[in-house]
């Protein structure tokens, strides 16, 4: 720093290509701080450094972390910058790696700090990386391979080619789009890799122009097979031109340089780095780039599969759930040997590559931590008297899972009843709406909270995200936040209520649905309206459920979706011979209109009139 003249220096927790999960080599942060969380932000001076992450990982910090790092217990980059106006004297140098931040990051930093007399110094050659020398993780040398043509929705010409129309479309007339997400260059091209955990993709940028494609990679990683398909129809167009990986910010810098082109970028995923070697009058800006866009609007192949992956990962999980049920009592199962017991389960269904994220295995007071993993350290023993969650998923070669259920073997309390109900209703109510096209997630995620916020509960985290057919468990830019695009028929998200009281017990209940049109009576505005259609198929916990608190309408959905399930798992259980948890699927998606409880609450008649909506016709 001292020879950089800098009085601070901003450790992000991000990679180049603004990646969730990160390879080792990219985990500047952690390496710096012991602090192993996702989210986060280091902050050194010459006098003290400081960590600044979010609620989710307050108690994990402070635990990793040792006494030259202070914990600052906010996320948001505006109070990041009021510590560094507070401990950086005016006049003074602040210094960031271009290529760790994205455009809108630099911007909020540069805002942040702006009027105050201090400066932010880009500095290519990064810090951290120096001192970390000889002990940072080597570059990826794993197999970057193509999928094969029945895992995928079409193929990498095509997809190239409906970029080109958009951009001779567009009224702004782009001449190139300038790709640095690593999921959108990976379904671009129907390539995959291993670099990073949990997402089978690999380092690169492209630069794909009017005329040319370039895919900017280490070439020496393409497997025969994927060179191949990429440069078979070389010199004629397409065409796709390797280029070293290295190479990306000088391409694009003599690119910029052409008169007459302008550069489309998504200014989420474009870092400071390449930002900057495009001239401002060569730019056009949109959040995401129409390639992000095109993958996030699944086609009818890509939807196929994606169902298919869940059906395989639904009896991986109906197979754990039985497992659990006759181990859990004889107290020989652990958070940590549940997580790998499930994950030995995916490992055995076909196509499948390995768990989508760290599964989240978490007892009793360990699942009031929306993100918990289970350590040696922290592994509780399952119980028959406390809540379970598992939160979990696998990466198939025709699609990523992510499902979450919370269970109870032995005799929940009435609060504990009333939460999940609640929680449950949430998910219905949410999974069952009907809405305009183009709305935006934000303003319909209140329904999945409403029977929460009834009784003045609510959960911290968000309602839900995309998800990618062998690409990244959470796929953006679908979802219920401020900064994901408006919802359109054909996208997959999840819808994840939770609740989570502290010190004593967590619930969620995730499950993975496809925006579809809704069947209204009429249609305003022309276009039809949507709704969505659950594609996971695991069973709710029915020794959960406070049926008194359901709606008929409510209790008719998760009817209507057990047998469902029921339809779609249970030949697939008899077909492998799995008798056990065949029957353990008979008697979990039982009608609850057949409930005891839901007869004396309700009445003889109103459950009569109400089986009588639910029951086929003898």
């Amino acid at each position: 720093m001292q020879a950089h003249n800098l009085s601070a220096y901003v450790i992000p927790s991000s990679d180049a290509h603004m990646s969730e999960y990160i390879a080792e080599r990219d985990k500047r942060l952690a390496w710096m701080t012991g602090f192993s969380g996702s989210a986060g932000t280091g902050v050194v001076t010459l006098q003290k450094a400081t960590l600044f992450t979010d609620s989710r990982y307050w108690i994990q910090a402070e635990r990793q972390m040792d006494c030259n790092w202070e914990l600052n217990k906010s996320v948001w980059i505006n109070s990041i910058g009021e510590w560094i106006l507070q401990h950086v004297p005016a006049g003074e140098n602040i210094g960031f790696d271009p290529y760790l931040f994205s455009i809108d990051n630099w911007e909020s930093y540069r805002q942040a700090l702006m009027g105050s007399n201090r400066s932010i110094v880009p500095i290519d050659d990064n810090l951290v990386d120096q001192i970390w020398g000889a002990e940072r993780p080597p570059p990826p040398t794993n197999t970057i391979y193509h999928l094969l043509d029945d895992f995928i929705g079409s193929t990498w010409q095509a997809k190239v080619s409906n970029i080109q129309t958009q951009m001779k479309n567009h009224n702004k007339k782009p001449t190139a789009v300038f790709l640095s997400g690593l999921e959108e260059i990976a379904w671009l091209f129907n390539l995959r890799g291993d670099d990073i955990p949990y997402t089978p993709v690999f380092y690169a940028y492209t630069l794909l122009t009017d005329s040319t494609i370039s895919l900017f990679i280490n070439q020496s990683r393409l497997s025969k097979e994927a060179l191949d398909l990429l440069t078979s129809q070389c010199p004629s167009h397409p065409c796709v031109q390797v280029v070293d990986y290295g190479h990306a910010a000088t391409n694009l810098r003599q690119y910029a340089e052409q008169d007459g082109v302008r550069i489309w970028i998504g200014t989420e995923y474009t870092t400071m780095g390449f930002y900057r070697e495009i001239p401002t009058e060569k730019l056009l800006e949109d959040n995401y780039s129409p390639v992000m866009l095109a993958k996030a609007v699944k086609n009818t192949k890509e939807q196929e599969l994606l169902r298919a992956a869940h059906v395989r990962d639904a009896v991986a999980l109906i197979r754990y759930l039985t497992w659990l049920e006759k181990k859990v009592p004889t107290g020989s199962v652990n958070e940590i040997s549940g997580a790998r017991h499930v994950d030995q389960l995916r490992s055995e269904e076909a196509f499948c590559h390995g768990p989508s994220f760290e599964t989240i295995s978490a007892s009793g007071l360990n699942a009031a931590l929306a993100h918990y993993s289970p350590s040696n350290a922290t592994s509780r023993v399952l119980s028959v008297n406390e809540m379970y969650l598992i939160d979990s998923g696998g990466q198939y070669f025709d699609g990523t899972t992510d499902v979450t259920r919370t269970v109870h073997w032995g005799e929940p309390t009435a609060f504990q009843k009333e939460a999940y109900t609640r929680v449950l209703m949430g998910n219905i109510d949410l999974s069952r709406l009907i809405f305009p096209p183009k709305t935006s997630g934000r303003v319909i995620e209140a329904f999945a909270r409403r029977a929460l916020w009834e009784v003045g509960l609510n959960y911290g985290h968000g309602t839900g995200h995309g998800i990618g057919n062998f690409l990244s468990v959470h796929e953006w830019p679908v979802g219920f936040q401020s900064n994901n695009v408006p919802l359109e028929k054909d996208m997959f998200t999840s819808i994840e209520p939770g609740y989570y009281q502290d010190g004593e017990f967590g619930i969620r209940i995730e499950d993975i649905a496809v925006v579809v049109e809704a069947e209204t009576k009429h249609t305003f505005g022309g276009e039809p309206y949507l709704t969505f259609e659950v594609v996971s198929l695991v069973p709710f916990d029915r020794n959960l459920i406070d049926v008194t608190l359901l709606s008929q309408e409510q209790i008719q959905y998760i009817d209507n979706y057990h047998e469902s399930v029921r339809r779609r798992i249970g030949p697939e259980l008899q077909s492998r011979k799995l008798d056990e948890e065949f029957q353990w699927l008979q008697k979990n998606t039982q009608p609850l209109s057949h409930s005891p409880l839901l007869v004396a609450s309700l009445g003889t008649l109103a459950v009569t009139t109400l089986a009588s909506t639910l029951l086929p016709a003898s």
